[in-house]
C-alpha cells in the first residue's frame, strides 16, 4: 500500500475511534481535513453560550453552568457543516462503524466480535470495575450507551438507568452524579443511553413527542429493549431495576417508568417534569415554564394510546427540584409526585441543611408504613443535579447528595417475582 493510502486507514480508524467516544465534533473534523473540506478548524469555531443548561428543550434561557468542553466543540463543528455535506459525512460515519473492525485491524489494535441481540462492546478499565461503551439496536431504532459494570459480587445485582439532561453525555453524566462510585460501592450495574445529535439536535430526550412516550415505541422501547439486553448478559437482579435522569432525561425517565411498571421497580426525577404531560414543544415550554396541567391526573398524563398496558399502575419515585430552578418550573415536581399517587399517602416532613441550601424532604408512607414516595425541595438551588461533582457540567456541589438518596431509596424497592 502506498503511504497516502496508509495514511487514509490511519485517520479513518482514528475517527472510528473518536466516534466509539462520542468524539463527534473531533471525528467530523479529521474526516473534513482527509477530505480537504472547507471549513475552520476548532480553534476558529464560536465560543459555546455557557449560559445554557440541560434544557429539557433546545435553546431555552436558564441558570448559567459549565457547560462540558466535549459537548461544545461537537456542537460548534456540526454548526459548520452543511446539511448536504453532513448528510455525507453522517452516512460515512456510519459506514465506518461497520468497518470498524477491519480498520482496526490494519492499523493495530483490535475490537471485540459484535455480540447477539444489537450489543456490541468494547470495554474500558477503570478502578473497582469497568466503563464499557457499546451500542443497541432493536425495532424501535438504537443508540450507543455506556455501563458501568461493578466488581464481581455474588447473585444477580440491581440495574440503575440514568438519562442525562441536553448536551450533556454519559461521561458528563457519570462524572458529575457520581454514580459509578457509588454503584460500585453497592454492586450495582449502571447503563447511561446517549441522545444522539441525530435524534435533536442539542441531545436531549425527546419527552415531549408522543411516539418516543408510550410502550414498545420510539425513545422508550429503545431504552426498555436496551435494558432486556443487559439482563441476556450479565447477572441483573429483574427485580430491582431503576431509572432515573435530569431535565430533559428526568422527563423521560419519567415516561418510560409510567410506560412499563412491570420493568422498572423505582423512578428518579431530578428537576424534571410528569410523564406524558406535553405532546409538542408548544405544549413542552408552556409545562417548562408554569407546569402542566392536568399531568397530575393519575393515569391522565398525555401520549398513552393503545398498547400503553398497567397504565394506573405507580412506580416508586423519588423527586428533586430546586426551588429556584428557572428553567423546569418546581411546580412540575408536584406533577410528578400527583402522577407518583401521593393522595393515598401519608407524609411525613423533615427540615434539613446541606453546605448552602436548606430543604425540606417529605416522604410518603403507605397503609403498612413502608415508604413509597419520596420529594426533596431544596431552597435556593437552580437546574442543576445536587451534591453533584464540578467534575461534570451542570451540578451544584453544595447538596443534599441527590446520587446517595436515590441510591437508598432505591435498593429499598423490588418488583415482586424472581432474583435472575
Amino acid at each position: 500500500m502506498t503511504d497516502r493510502h496508509n495514511a487514509f486507514l490511519s485517520d479513518m480508524a482514528e475517527a472510528t475511534r473518536l466516534t466509539q467516544s462520542g468524539r463527534l465534533g473531533e471525528a467530523t473534523a479529521l474526516i473534513q481535513r482527509r477530505l480537504g473540506v472547507p471549513g475552520r478548524s476548532p480553534e476558529d469555531a464560536p465560543p459555546a453560550d455557557a449560559s445554557a443548561g440541560p434544557h429539557a428543550v433546545p435553546r431555552l434561557e436558564g441558570p448559567a453552568a459549565r457547560l462540558g468542553t466535549e459537548a461544545a466543540a461537537a456542537t460548534a463543528h456540526e454548526a459548520l457543516i452543511p446539511e448536504r455535506l453532513r448528510e455525507n459525512i453522517d452516512q460515512m460515519m456510519q459506514g465506518l462503524r461497520t468497518l470498524a473492525p477491519s480498520l482496526r485491524g490494519l492499523v493495530g489494535g483490535g475490537l471485540h466480535a459484535p455480540k447477539p441481540g444489537g450489543l456490541e462492546p468494547e470495554g474500558v478499565e477503570t478502578e473497582g470495575g469497568q466503563f464499557v461503551e457499546r451500542s443497541f439496536s432493536n425495532a424501535a431504532g438504537a443508540r450507543d450507551y455506556k455501563l458501568f459494570i461493578p466488581s464481581p459480587r455474588s447473585g444477580p445485582r440491581p440495574l440503575l438507568v440514568m438519562l442525562h439532561g441536553c448536551t450533556q453525555s454519559p461521561d458528563d453524566f457519570a462524572a458529575g452524579t457520581r454514580m459509578n462510585a457509588l454503584a460500585e460501592e453497592e454492586g450495582i450495574y449502571v447503563v447511561y443511553p446517549r441522545q444522539s445529535s441525530r435524534a435533536n439536535a442539542q441531545r436531549c430526550w425527546n419527552w415531549f413527542e408522543p411516539g418516543d412516550q408510550g410502550r414498545e415505541m420510539g425513545e422508550a422501547g429503545i431504552v426498555a429493549g436496551l435494558v432486556r439486553a443487559i439482563c441476556t448478559e450479565h447477572p441483573i437482579d429483574r427485580s430491582r431495576i431503576y431509572i432515573a435522569g435530569l431535565s430533559a432525561g428526568g422527563a423521560a425517565a419519567a415516561n418510560i417508568a409510567r410506560a412499563y411498571p412491570d420493568l422498572f421497580a423505582g423512578l428518579g426525577v431530578h428537576s424534571g417534569l410528569a410523564a406524558g404531560c406535553a405532546r409538542d414543544l408548544p405544549s413542552a415550554l408552556s409545562a417548562m415554564r408554569v407546569g402542566a396541567p392536568g399531568a397530575a391526573e393519575p393515569g391522565g398524563a398525555a401520549g398513552f394510546g393503545a398498547g400503553a398496558v398497567t397504565q394506573n399502575l405507580r412506580v416508586p419515585t423519588i423527586v428533586f427540584h430546586g426551588e429556584g430552578d428557572g428553567t423546569v418550573h418546581p411546580r412540575n415536581a408536584d406533577a410528578v409526585l400527583a402522577q407518583a399517587g401521593i393522595d393515598a399517602l401519608t407524609p411525613r416532613r423533615e427540615r434539613g441543611s446541606s453546605g448552602r441550601h436548606s430543604y425540606t424532604r417529605t416522604r410518603y408512607a403507605d397503609e403498612t408504613g413502608r415508604v413509597q414516595v419520596e420529594a426533596w425541595s431544596v431552597q435556593g438551588a437552580g437546574h442543576a443535579w445536587l451534591g453533584g461533582s464540578p467534575e461534570g457540567s451542570y451540578t451544584d456541589p453544595s447538596g443534599p447528595d441527590a446520587s446517595r438518596a436515590m441510591l437508598d431509596f432505591f435498593l429499598g424497592h423490588s418488583l415482586p417475582g424472581g432474583r435472575g
